[in-house]
């Protein structure tokens, strides 16, 4: 069976992690695969891909670069209408993996698929609201907690991830690197105190501004904790952040992006969340539980799913519907008596055991026997 992946996504972001680690659960079940990346993308040499993968970064139309034999297609970012067409007239089996929920979206990007595939029970819902052709059962994902591990101490690096596609944050790129090596990078300590952690890229996905709106100044009542993003974003999304964060400025950090997942996990006390509603799973939900750190998320979206309340993490109420009351609670709470689980309790290994290679690749093995008979 031929299958060609499809990712010409030029950022990194959780949709390419879960590119490259459902390539190494395909290389598991002895399926190999073929990846077409975006030129422009020089990130995929650095995730670990399989040695029977081949990556193939293309330039021109991706209807050129796939081979007309037929194979199953696995979109990961958004092919559009004409480019599914001409792959179905070529008798490929078009599918995607939705890493967005539909809930709130205007566009109906899965319409052409034969088959789409969530990565929470949260995107297959609204999926099915819309009538689009559903595997009904979640994907979910792996947390990856190999990725850039190292001895090294945790130095700062730049909140902005420059997006290409915006005048400002271009010029901006051009400008980055003669002043960069001027500035000072501080090197990581843990502050005392509780230290709560962002481990995620700051788009407007994660509505990061619109929640510091409302928490910031409840947090600026409680010195006990301090705030460490581990992060960047484009030039619009970190001011939008910085000016939500004002009211606490003097106990935020800003880490950038940070490539030693281990080590990120191992000096943060909870870890925070954005809001749910364009959340389709979050997989640094899944890495912080599996390395034993709880998640503080709001109660809604895929973190339903991902977050076991009382057990893993905690879920408090979306403070746009209570400005904040409940989060207030929890901040009282964590001060009086800290949150904490043990890997080795048999519940918790039991929420955790979905989100383990063993359980993907037996999610996967169902998928593949059925495109078998499908291509047959």
């Amino acid at each position: 069976m031929n299958i060609y992946q499809v990712n010409l996504q030029s950022q990194l972001g959780g949709g390419e992690i879960f590119t490259a680690f459902l390539t190494r659960a395909f290389d598991r079940l002895g399926v190999p695969t073929t990846l077409f990346v975006s030129r422009d993308a020089g990130f995929w040499t650095g995730l670990n891909l399989p040695i029977s993968t081949r990556l193939v970064p293309v330039s021109e139309s991706i209807c050129d670069a796939v081979p007309s034999s037929r194979g199953w297609v696995i979109d990961h970012s958004g092919l559009g209408k004409v480019v599914i067409d001409e792959l179905l007239q070529r008798q490929h089996y078009v599918t995607s993996i939705a890493h967005m929920p539909s809930q709130g979206r205007r566009d109906n990007a899965y319409g052409n698929y034969a088959y789409v595939f969530g990565v929470s029970g949260y995107v297959i819902q609204g999926l099915q609201e819309r009538g689009i052709p559903v595997w009904e059962e979640p994907l979910y994902g792996i947390a990856d907690l190999s990725r850039g591990a190292s001895d090294e101490p945790m130095v700062q690096a730049s909140r902005y991830d420059w997006d290409q596609r915006k005048g400002r944050d271009r010029l901006l790129s051009w400008i980055a690197p003669f002043v960069g090596p001027l500035l000072s990078r501080q090197v990581f300590d843990k502050r005392p105190g509780i230290t709560l952690g962002i481990v995620s890229r700051i788009t407007p996905i994660k509505q990061f501004p619109q929640l510091f709106n409302l928490l910031s100044p409840i947090l600026a009542e409680y010195p006990q904790f301090n705030l460490e993003l581990f992060g960047s974003g484009g030039y619009a999304s970190v001011r939008d952040l910085r000016r939500a964060l004002a009211p606490i400025s003097t106990r935020v950090r800003w880490w950038g992006q940070q490539t030693n997942i281990r080590a990120i996990y191992g000096q943060i006390d909870y870890l925070l969340t954005g809001l749910p509603e364009k959340e389709a799973l979050g997989l640094n939900v899944i890495e912080a539980q599996m390395m034993g750190v709880p998640v503080l998320s709001v109660d809604g979206g895929p973190f339903v799913e991902t977050v076991a309340q009382n057990l893993t993490g905690i879920r408090y109420a979306d403070p746009r519907m209570d400005g904040g009351t409940d989060f207030r609670c929890l901040l009282e709470r964590l001060i009086s008596q800290p949150f904490r689980f043990d890997l080795s309790d048999t519940e918790v290994q039991a929420h955790l055991k979905k989100f383990s290679a063993s359980a993907f690749d037996a999610r996967l093995t169902r998928i593949v026997e059925h495109m078998k008979n499908m291509l047959d």
